[in-house]
């Protein structure tokens, strides 16, 4: 107690008190610092639910100050996270089975959306109805390290397909969707930002959903196993302001365009692509038949299953390691 304090008459104190409560004058509430890692470029309209919560303010409600760091991808931000380089990041919820069959210790924990990320786009002049038709057929991918380049192994897998059966060709994010534009493939496995240049270029196309041949699965919240036991409920408030960020976009495209804009001035000027890519993830990504945010650990066991019978991971691993539904319940109440 300061000098001052001692000395003053018990009526003193506490009338100082009621001054300070009446006029405001109280300690600053300081705001909880989280860093959260994106795989690829912060301004692409995939990641909307998490600008769209820090442009209306939704973290600052929840008491959080976001920053936002860039990793190399969704597996390497699994790894990222999973050794304690940020506290949480972005990836694809099956990035865990990936991660986790290496002793990275991370775990998905809110999804956005119950249906698959990659979406299977084709020209509609190629005739090709299913991924069955696909044999023979020169496909556009991202790269094959990519989840959305596994989504297409398990689509043409259930179709009785194998790689070898197409032409599968990696030529980066950017020209995915053109090299279909130009006819130097007959389809890409693409994601909802990539689908409006076709519109612009008017090349008709058909969009052959993942989910109704394979359970890919959405974007998701990814914290490591420390993160989840020494600050759960920062989990749980950063779970709950990114949920409402993903249905002010299910809401209303156009008017969650403002707001992403607003984060992203990047794209003042572009409003018409960011609404029509929004509006793709509104209905071909974000729903589910769960509740918001809730992942599916049916969807995520039959993932882990094919993952390893293709060799892309060595080992299953119990799949309550692979995620968990405690945090995003606990934020959807």
């Amino acid at each position: 107690m300061s000098t001052r304090c001692k000395h003053m008459s018990p009526v003193s104190f506490l009338g100082a008190a009621a001054i300070a409560v009446l006029t405001g004058a109280t300690a600053p509430v300081t705001a909880e610092e989280v860093t959260y890692l994106f795989p690829a470029p912060p301004i692409l309209p995939a990641f909307g639910p998490i600008q769209i919560a820090k442009a209306n303010g939704y973290f600052k409600a929840e008491g959080l100050e976001v920053k936002f760091r860039r990793a190399k991808g969704g597996v390497d931000v699994a790894k990222q996270v999973g050794v304690g380089n940020a506290d949480l990041g972005g990836g694809l919820a099956d990035g865990p089975i990936i991660v986790r069959a290496q002793g990275v210790p991370v775990r998905a924990v809110a999804a956005f959306g119950g249906r698959g990320f990659m979406q299977l786009v084709v020209r509609a002049d190629s005739g090709i109805k299913t991924p069955k038709d696909l044999k023979g057929k020169t496909i556009a991918v991202m790269s094959y390290q990519d989840t959305t380049f596994y989504a297409l192994r398990g689509m043409l897998a259930s179709q009785g397909l194998k790689l070898k059966d197409v032409k599968a060709i990696a030529v980066g994010p950017r020209a995915v969707s053109g090299m279909v534009i130009k006819g130097r493939a007959v389809a890409c496995a693409c994601v909802p930002d990539w689908i409006p240049p076709f519109h612009r270029a008017k090349v008709k196309v058909l969009i052959i959903k993942s989910e109704d041949y394979f359970p890919h699965m959405a974007q998701a919240i990814l914290a490591s196993d420390a993160i989840l036991k020494k600050r759960p409920q920062m989990v749980i408030k950063f779970i709950r302001a990114s949920m409402r960020g993903m249905k002010d976009i299910m809401d209303d495209p156009a008017k969650a365009t403002k707001s992403f804009v607003k984060a992203v001035p990047f794209w003042k000027g572009k409003e018409a692509y960011i609404t029509g890519v929004f509006r793709y993830y509104a209905q071909l990504v974000y729903p589910s038949t769960l509740k918001q945010g809730v992942i599916d650990a049916k969807r995520l066991a039959k993932l882990q299953d094919f993952y390893v019978s293709q060799g892309i991971v060595r080992k299953k691993v119990p799949l309550d390691q692979l995620y968990t539904n405690k945090y995003v319940k606990a934020a959807m109440k």
